[in-house]
């Protein structure tokens, strides 16, 4: 096993049993482990018989920490990142520990498992070929929306996490901005005994939300449903320009075009640049 590298070692979401042998024996291997919480750290490696000094890495003290990890790291030391649950540097701050690490041609090598994102996009029955990972939404409302809406046209399936105390009120922000006849995948309690995988509306989610026949508790990643493609008509969309064109600006005309029919703003401005240098050499 190489010196001087930083692992990257997936844990359990819940499931003790989803622990693989490699990160097992990488984490009894390494100089040292940097947690992001050493009590909820140190039952899973007193499971596992692990016994190795823990550095704290969180979102509180990444740069000293950081920067106390580097210098083992750079005295030729072997260095595990785990953080509470599932693969370490995705939705926390150890990206910026694995950033600085190969900024300082430090070896990081990644040793793949648990991931709540991919179990429950897996167990969604939503279109998977193409996603979009966006952690936590913002905890507050008007932060929350505006979030949703810059995604609303997104044809990717979307992925989030979400505290169970913000559930409800995400659900009805979801619904609101993206429409109640969206799906959605509810992803509670992965790997655990009271393991929940629903596929749903937003408009029935909120309304089982509502009814309490939804348990506000547990780890929660929610998947929906991505935008529909709008079917753009080029032959409308031309014919639409070009009666705005009679009468506004190709830029004003353009914009408007693009609300009536969907189509790309930017294609039907040019698309308008062309027909006014048309209409100018027919004069």
């Amino acid at each position: 096993m190489p010196t001087a590298t930083l692992y990257l070692v997936a844990t359990p979401i819940g499931n003790l049993a989803d622990m693989v042998p490699r990160a097992v024996s990488v984490l009894q291997s390494v100089d040292a482990i940097a947690v992001e919480d050493s009590r909820h750290s140190g039952k899973l490696l007193q499971h596992f018989n692990i016994s190795k000094p823990l550095i704290p890495y969180h979102d509180h003290n990444e740069r000293d920490a950081a920067e106390r990890i580097l210098h083992l790291l750079q005295q030729d030391k072997r260095v595990a990142l785990i953080s509470d649950a599932g693969t370490p540097a995705i939705a926390d701050p150890g990206y910026r520990l694995v950033r600085l690490a190969h900024q300082h041609g430090v070896r990081v090598e990644s040793i793949p498992g648990p991931c709540a994102a991919m179990a429950a996009l897996a167990g969604s029955g939503l279109p998977s070929d193409c996603f979009r990972f966006n952690g936590f939404l913002p905890a507050k409302q008007q932060a929350r929306k505006t979030a949703l809406e810059k995604l609303a046209a997104d044809t990717a399936t979307l992925i989030f996490y979400e505290a169970p105390h913000r559930l409800a009120d995400t659900v009805r922000d979801m619904a609101a901005v993206l429409g109640g006849e969206r799906e959605i995948c509810l992803a509670r309690e992965l790997t655990k005994h009271y393991e929940t995988l629903w596929l749903t509306t937003l408009a029935e989610l909120e309304r089982a939300i509502d009814e309490k026949r939804v348990e506000e508790r547990g780890e929660i990643v929610l998947v929906v449903a991505g935008a529909t493609e709008k079917v753009i008509d080029d032959s409308e969309s031309e014919r639409v320009l070009q009666i705005l064109l009679a009468e506004l600006p190709v830029k004003q005309a353009s914009a408007l075009a693009a609300q009536i029919t969907g189509a790309a703003k930017r294609e039907l401005y040019r698309r308008a640049l062309a027909l006014k240098d048309e209409d100018d050499s027919n004069a």
